[in-house]
């Protein structure tokens, strides 16, 4: 096989456009109308779908009688990154899924309603929250994505003095590198932490714990510790050929598009993106916008075992990506030039089920064949960052930290949140829900700070 060649370059005004956010916001005659068809239910059954308990019936009241500040506090008093949310919440299974107006009508379009309000917000520069009275107590905070955000803002808020620690060039973590702009913008991201950093966290960027600050030093300089340190990269295939040029992880990927370093020309190319989650579909929908001429995700299971979110299936779809069930790779081919020349798979079908009960998917005998591919993007799952979590000689299992409902873990005055803890029946690993872990470990720690406990693990 050749690879398939293109002189074609995307232009920069192409890229800008290509990558511009897909979802159009609502217009003012929109939003008001559709705030007037709730119900304003009591006990509304979306508050008690939204994992950090926006009160929706309110916010979306204030929006109807134009009381837009209003709607937009209500929306981050309860969630710390809630215009970030209102892009990326799988809105559809938690707060509009729960919605009464479901098989009557049409369920309230919340998440694009607290999009137009925390839009507003952006717009007219609000300053929405002021810190508390200092208390002269101090809070570590090693990660800053969603949950670490989350609980810095809180524990400002009681008056407490934060300082997160970041490994990377710029804080925001998953919102800021890992969801794609045409989802996520950047602005949307650095709005949200602008408003944390202007109520006196302190964010120490470049400055990664056991490298840069011993974890050591973190114990003695503050009274609490919370770990909310996310995700590494994407594991290896192990197979024949991985080295190849063209093969690449799909976070970094998707980071590259975000910050702009990407530059290879995909334009006329065709990309296999290996793995069925949020970031396969994430990865496939940027290389068509980076020109790719066929994308394909390839996938072991069926649609019925992706763990891509439904909205992100449809939207893959009307991306053009192509789907190839039922098949696993087994080899990356190279040409004379160490590139990627096509992708040897098998086919696959289902077995017996695996402890999570998903069925075992199993080769197919025989079933060998060729896709023509130039690019292979691997998005199997990211590795848990044990060593870390080892720094601080916290009980995990696999990389995911042993917390008690309190988020404390098993060192005195150490917590954990959000990536670190999903998959110990701590929750869905989902923004909105790390943002509420983070707020639940600050509201632990303060009120052991208040009575001058000492956290145990």
């Amino acid at each position: 096989m050749s690879n398939h060649r293109s002189d074609a370059w995307i232009s920069t005004e192409q890229l800008q456009e290509n990558f511009a956010e897909v979802n159009s916001p609502l217009s003012t005659t929109h939003a008001v109308k559709e705030s007037n068809r709730c119900l304003f239910c009591y006990d509304a059954p979306c508050i008690q779908a939204c994992p950090t308990g926006i009160d929706i019936p309110s916010f979306i009241k204030k929006i109807a009688s134009g009381n837009l500040k209003g709607s937009a506090v209500t929306i981050m008093d309860a969630n710390p990154v809630g215009a970030s949310c209102a892009r990326v919440c799988p809105t559809e299974e938690l707060c509009e899924g729960a919605c009464v107006l479901n098989g009557e009508s049409e369920p309230i379009m919340i998440g694009d309603l607290q999009r137009y309000a925390t839009d507003w917000a952006i717009r007219n520069e609000q300053v929405l929250f002021e810190a508390g009275p200092s208390t002269s107590k101090h809070i570590a905070i090693v990660g800053s994505g969603p949950a670490g955000l989350a609980a810095a803002r809180e524990l400002a808020r009681f008056g407490h003095q934060v300082t997160i620690f970041e490994a990377d060039d710029e804080p925001g973590g998953l919102n800021r590198y890992g969801i794609v702009s045409f989802r996520l913008p950047v602005d949307i991201v650095k709005w949200e932490i602008d408003q944390i950093v202007n109520m006196g966290v302190t964010i120490r960027t470049n400055t990664a714990v056991g490298k840069d600050i011993s974890p050591e030093e973190l114990r003695e300089q503050f009274d609490s510790i919370i770990i909310a340190v996310g995700m590494g990269s994407v594991p290896e295939l192990h197979m024949e050929g991985e080295d190849a040029s063209g093969v690449y992880d799909a976070v970094d990927f998707v980071r590259s598009t975000k910050d702009g370093t990407f530059s290879r020309n995909l334009a006329g190319k065709r990309v296999a993106v290996i793995g069925a989650g949020n970031t396969a579909v994430d990865a496939a929908t940027c290389s068509t916008r980076l020109g790719a001429e066929h994308v394909s995700i390839v996938y072991r299971r069926t649609k019925n075992e992706m763990t891509a979110y439904p909205f992100e299936f449809e939207f893959a779809k009307q991306d053009g990506i192509a789907f190839q069930w039922l098949t696993s790779p087994v080899k990356i081919e190279k040409n004379d030039h160490g590139e990627v020349s096509g992708l040897e798979c098998v086919q696959m079908e289902l077995g017996e089920a695996d402890q999570d009960g998903r069925q075992r998917p199993v080769p197919i005998q025989n079933s060998n064949f060729m896709m023509d591919v130039d690019v292979v993007i691997r998005a199997i799952g990211q590795e848990r960052l044990q060593d870390t979590i080892a720094m601080f000689g916290l009980e995990h299992t696999d990389g995911v930290v042993t917390v008690d409902a309190s988020y404390a873990a098993s060192e005195p005055n150490h917590f954990a949140v959000g990536d670190v803890v999903f998959g110990s029946g701590q929750g869905e690993a989902m923004v909105v829900s790390a943002a509420e872990q983070g707020k639940q470990a600050a509201y632990t720690i303060h009120q052991q700070l208040s009575a001058g406990t000492q956290a145990a693990g």
